[in-house]
């Protein structure tokens, strides 16, 4: 599951960027480890590229942009950016990763996303936890050296423009976690949706406050074992990990905002209050309250008001939903399985309640003769068939509209370049200089040709296909949902009463 952190950099001492990298640093004061002659020590494995730099090392190159465009003159200017991707530890075992497979993958994933910017890749073999995550950093200068092609995410001239500073948006971000997505995807790695929140989440200074609590606690415990005493505990919580504990225990049985903030008073004595559409809690022994977004998506107002609804519904909801077709058990299979006589009673009340609920569901549609229910699921599953031909036939119009307005964008932007070749007076230095504009013209030239496009379309008259093509794709899509829905259930009640009839008639030929 490779992950995606960012972190700027104030630091002008770009140098110390490389030193980083290169030699050993004590994982908890960050400071280089020396040897015995005082020299530092390099580290036992890396990989290190550096991209955009020229006939420079990475840290001149970035004082060259800052003196050539006027960029971070000033002490809180943001010097650089580091990009962290950090794999699975799985991945070196089962998915045959290693550093150099990594490297290529983050040298890659540089030249996508940070073109026109100095940039240093390096690929480490493991992390502070030592638990073998092959890791890549991605160190960029802030300012970019050269005006690149303009990227569908791209939104404002800084993101293309010479001489302007990268700026890691909320926006910026997002399209890096799809990236990483994509690419370990596209590598056959683990991967994690990187675009919804953890429900516990744990910033660096806590990460840290962990690692060195741990480190106390062991040698503690230690101390403990060689006098002969038991230690009493084993793993380190910092006050953030108790809090997400008391919190989830009682959030889990409350019904009610009022109920959730007095059980939380009354058992762990934390204070909850709402400002600003925000929720705080202040544990017992604390003045400052902490912000619900510190510790966790999942304690923030949002969730833990869906959390309350949630549980108060669950209570006043019967014991099982009509509308849920439950499958039934066949209790004789399971009891020469080794079932013992708690799982028939459990099963016998089971099957009660699903063909319950498979009557209800019959009656409701009218469907209680055998033929008329055959003819509904052939129904169903036509119209299942025939609404999911239309949306795939719909996703390869949409992938087509996209794939046509890259290239009419890119056929618009670059043809004044062409044009300007057939007059420039060395068509060879003038071809050199601006290959890869030229090259994005021709390719984009040539698919029009393709495609027999004589006229380029309007980028708005494409932009509002695309979104009539989504339109139907949504529509359609609702109704190969609840045809898919209903299939189902039917088919599930029709399995039901088969199953109950050949369950009833060994018991009459018994009676």
């Amino acid at each position: 599951m490779a992950t995606l952190k960012h972190i700027a950099s104030k630091n002008s001492d770009y140098t110390a960027i490389e030193a980083y990298l290169i030699y050993r640093h004590d994982e908890f004061t960050g400071k280089q480890l020396l040897d015995e002659q005082g020299r530092p020590m390099l580290r036992d494995s890396y990989l290190l590229d550096t991209l955009e730099c020229g006939d420079f090392s990475f840290a001149t190159a970035c004082l060259l942009a800052n003196r050539k465009y006027g960029k971070n003159t000033q002490h809180g200017d943001i010097k650089s950016h580091q990009y962290i991707i950090s794999f699975d530890p799985r991945d070196a075992a089962d998915n045959g990763l290693t550093m150099e497979k990594a490297q290529a993958l983050g040298l890659k994933f540089c030249e996508e996303n940070f073109p026109g910017h100095p940039a240093i890749v390096c690929t480490h073999p493991d992390g502070h936890n030592h638990s073998g995550n092959i890791h890549v950093h991605i160190v960029i200068g802030s300012v970019r050296t050269r005006e690149v092609e303009r990227k569908p995410y791209m939104q404002k001239p800084r993101d293309w423009c010479e001489g302007m500073k990268h700026s890691s948006t909320a926006q910026t971000m997002r399209h890096l976690r799809v990236e990483v997505m994509e690419l370990c995807e596209g590598a056959g790695l683990y991967q994690i949706d990187l675009l919804n929140g953890s429900k516990e989440r744990v910033s660096e200074a806590e990460y840290w406050a962990r690692r060195r609590g741990q480190q106390k606690l062991d040698l503690a415990n230690a101390a403990l074992t060689a006098a002969g005493q038991p230690p009493k505990q084993k793993k380190f919580e910092t006050v953030k990990d108790t809090l997400r504990k008391q919190i989830s225990s009682v959030l889990y049985r409350a019904i009610s905002f009022e109920d959730f903030s007095d059980k939380l008073m009354q058992q762990y004595s934390i204070a909850v209050k709402e400002s600003r559409g925000q929720l705080s809690y202040l544990p017992a022994g604390r003045t400052k309250f902490i912000r619900a977004h510190s510790i966790g998506d999942k304690f923030e107002k949002g969730l833990v008001f869906a959390a309350l609804q949630e549980n108060a519904e669950r209570k006043r909801t019967i014991q099982f939903k009509p509308d849920r077709i439950r499958k039934l058990v066949d209790i004789q299979a399971k009891l020469k399985q080794g079932k013992g006589i708690g799982y028939e009673r459990w099963a016998k009340k089971h099957n009660l309640k699903a063909m319950a609920q498979t009557l209800i569901l019959l009656q409701e549609k009218g469907l209680l003769d055998e033929d008329a229910l055959d003819q509904r699921i052939a129904e169903l599953d036509t119209k299942f068939h025939e609404s999911l031909a239309v949306v795939k036939d719909l996703e390869t119009r949409m992938a087509g509209n996209k794939n046509l307005r890259n290239h009419v964008a890119a056929y618009q932007q670059y043809r004044p370049i062409a044009q300007k070749l057939n007059a420039a007076k060395s068509p060879a230095a003038f071809e050199e200089q601006h290959r890869a504009d030229l090259t994005a013209y021709r390719s984009a030239a040539d698919y029009l040709k393709t495609n027999n496009i004589t006229k380029l379309p309007s980028p708005k008259t494409l932009e509002a296909e695309y979104a009539q093509l989504a339109s139907e794709k949504a529509k359609f899509y609702e109704q190969y949902k609840e045809a898919k829905e209903e299939l189902l259930k039917l088919k599930t009640a029709k399995q039901n009463v088969a199953s109950y009839f050949r369950e009833e008639e060994p018991a009459q030929q018994e009676r």
